[in-house]
């Protein structure tokens, strides 16, 4: 078991990391060389479980890790496809939102590139533990990874994605039955592919329709359901005029907005985000029901307005527990393999609870900056990627704030190694 010291730790590399670890060797070199980046898996792979071939980002290239703090980046997208040789072919497309898998490659791509971060795979986080001086004081964290080695740190960035939310009602049946999005394209090839499958997708948005079509490229010959709460599918909220809140500079705005005020814009910004499906989908998914009616093939089946109020098993086949929302009857609907588009925990990640837990916390805050209130002074911190919607707005999870926040972060950090106020910048990020 090996111990060391770094100055920066930061848990996960995903976009969020990567773009932390740009800002800093753009911003804060000498930090940059103290800092590393730990990640579970063996390669970065954006949105892992639903890599799916013909998938397309819902955002422009422009936000990438850097561009809109930076366009003169050496790590932008743009950078990455002149590395790649194909610039000439991207510009033909005539396109704004890459492949999703040119995405991922693109991510890899910089975390490739980093001269100063360190970035360290398969790399499993298995506890972490503040660490007083003896007035009571936070001087620091030790992170004990899953091989028994141990990493000291004086700041921590935890950027490692929410947690999947299986719904409680599925929790007793066989794991292997069970599939949520963020598992299936390293799953599916586990399922038998050689007979007729009932297949049932819970959820009413993108990834719903996404497992859905999946479905039938990967089992051929199956018969699947999609089941949701809502009326229907819809596409995604997208006006110009929305779009405007997922500006980075309009995090300020919703920071300084009353709860109430927050609560009512997060809820009318759902279907930009959580509750639509991508126009090109929404089509391709009707235009295959269409096709299924009119061929009298009966494969393909929606079920709208309903709640799974009970899931068991029968011999060989689940068996759901339909439960209408219109008349509050009830039918079962069995299958052999259920995909669940039922997206994330709203809550803070288990890691940061059990940080909060650690630190006596009642709840979990972080500053304007994303620096977790911890109720203790000391020489070191804790910065919170991605999980702060709340307090934050509905852009914390994607990749429109992620150049902008980097560089908040870093100038926190910054700020807080040298004593200085919160958002009090350095000269030298002042003029970048």
């Amino acid at each position: 078991m090996a111990h060391r010291t770094v100055e920066l730790l930061a848990v996960g590399a995903g976009p969020a990391n990567l773009a932390l670890a740009v800002a800093l060797e753009e911003l804060a070199p000498e930090l940059a060389d103290r800092a590393l980046v730990v990640e579970r898996e063996e390669n970065v792979v954006w949105q892992r479980g639903m890599l799916l071939p013909d998938a397309l980002s819902q955002v422009s290239f422009l936000k990438d890790l850097v561009t809109m703090r930076n366009p003169r980046s050496e790590f932008s997208f743009l950078s990455f496809l002149h590395a790649r040789g194909r610039l000439d072919a991207f510009v033909n497309l005539g396109s704004f939102v890459p492949y999703r898998s040119e995405i991922s490659e693109y991510l890899q791509w910089v975390a490739d590139s980093l001269e100063r971060v360190r970035v360290e795979y398969g790399r499993t986080v298995a506890s972490v533990t503040p660490v007083h001086g003896t007035g009571g004081e936070l001087t620091g964290w030790t992170v004990e990874l899953s091989d028994g080695d141990t990493v000291d740190c004086r700041y921590l960035v935890i950027g490692a994605g929410r947690d999947a939310h299986v719904p409680a009602v599925f929790e007793g049946l066989p794991a292997e039955r069970v599939i949520h999005s963020t598992e299936y394209t390293h799953r599916i090839a586990d399922v038998p592919a050689d007979r007729p499958l009932r297949v049932a997708v819970v959820g009413g948005a993108q990834s719903a329709a996404e497992l859905f079509g999946a479905a039938l490229r990967d089992l051929p010959g199956c018969s699947p359901t999609m089941i949701m709460r809502s009326i229907g599918l819809n596409g995604y909220e997208s006006s110009k005029f929305t779009n405007e809140l997922f500006y980075s500079s309009f995090v300020d705005e919703f920071y300084a907005a009353e709860p109430e005020a927050r609560r009512q814009l997060l809820a009318e910004m759902h279907r930009s985000n959580y509750g639509g499906l991508a126009p090109a989908t929404l089509d391709s998914l009707y235009r295959q029901f269409y096709q299924d009616r009119r061929t009298g093939t009966d494969r393909l089946g929606m079920v709208t307005m309903t709640d799974i109020t009970g899931a068991t098993t029968d011999g060989d086949d689940i068996v759901l527990t339909l439960t209408d929302r219109r008349t509050s009857a009830t039918r079962e609907l069995r299958c052999d393999l259920l995909l669940l588009g039922t997206g994330f925990v709203r809550e803070m990640p288990r890691m940061v609870r059990s940080l909060g837990d650690a630190l006596g916390l009642d709840e979990i805050d972080v500053t304007r900056n994303y620096r977790l209130e911890t109720g203790r002074q000391g020489p070191a911190a804790c910065y919170l990627q991605g999980v702060n919607e709340a307090t934050h707005g509905i852009a914390d999870s994607l990749l429109s704030v992620l150049a902008a926040r980097s560089a908040e972060i870093t100038e926190d950090i910054l700020a807080h190694r040298a004593g200085r106020p919160a958002g009090d910048r350095e000269p030298a990020l002042a003029a970048a």
